[in-house]
C-alpha cells in the first residue's frame, strides 16, 4: 500500500512540474515564436515541420545578432517544447549571458537541468530565480518537487512549499503546494 501512495505522489509531482513549466513560460511577457494580440485558439502543439521552420528561422536571428536575449529565449523555448533538452539548456544560457536575472529563464533552464538529473544545478537556478525575484511562484514549486521527489527531503519540499503559500494563498501555484503538502504528509518518514 505504501509503495501505491508513493507512485501516487510521484505522479502527481510530475504532472506539477510539467504544469509549473507551463505556468512559468505562460508568465513570459514577450514570446517571439507566439502570435499576440489574437484570442484564437491555437494547436498546443505545433507540428514538426512548423516548429523545425521556427527553429531554422531563431536559429538564423541568433546567428545574425548573437546579443539578442528574447530570441536567444525564443529559441530555447521552441527546443523545450520540442523536448531537445539539452539544445534549450545552451539557448537558455546564451540568454542568461545576456540578461542574467531573468527569474523564467533560469526556472526554465533549472526544468530541464532536473529533467536529465543534474539536481545541483537545477537547484541552484531556482534558489538564484526566487533569490531575484522572491515572489517568483513557479521557481518555488519546482524547487519543493525537486526537494520531495529528487532529493528525498519531505521537510526542505514542506518548507519551500509553505513560504509560497505565504506569499501568494490564492494562486493556482499555492493551491498544488498545499494538495503536495498533504500527499507529503501520507506517505511514512522512513521512505
Amino acid at each position: 500500500m505504501s509503495s501505491r501512495v508513493a507512485r501516487f505522489v510521484a505522479r502527481g509531482m510530475v504532472a506539477a512540474l510539467v504544469m509549473s513549466v507551463a505556468v512559468c513560460k505562460q508568465a513570459k511577457q514577450e514570446r517571439p515564436s507566439a502570435p499576440t494580440g489574437t484570442k484564437q485558439a491555437a494547436p498546443q502543439v505545433a507540428p514538426a515541420r512548423t516548429r523545425q521552420q521556427r527553429i531554422a528561422s531563431l536559429r538564423q536571428l541568433v546567428d545574425r545578432d548573437p546579443g539578442n536575449a528574447k530570441g536567444w529565449v525564443a529559441l530555447g523555448n521552441e527546443y523545450f517544447d520540442s523536448e531537445q533538452r539539452t539544445k534549450a539548456i545552451e539557448a537558455y544560457g546564451k540568454a542568461l549571458q545576456l540578461e542574467p536575472n531573468s527569474p523564467d529563464v533560469l526556472t526554465d533552464q533549472g526544468v530541464l537541468y532536473r529533467e536529465l538529473g543534474a539536481f545541483d544545478k537545477a537547484m541552484a537556478n531556482f534558489k538564484k530565480a526566487s533569490t531575484i525575484n522572491p515572489k517568483h511562484l513557479p521557481s518555488l514549486l519546482d524547487l519543493g518537487v525537486l526537494y520531495a521527489q529528487d532529493l528525498k527531503d519531505q521537510d526542505k519540499a514542506i518548507k519551500t512549499w509553505n513560504r509560497l503559500i505565504r506569499i501568494a494563498p490564492m494562486s493556482p501555484q499555492a493551491m498544488r503546494a498545499q494538495a503536495y503538502i498533504e500527499q507529503l504528509k501520507q506517505i511514512p518518514k522512513s521512505q
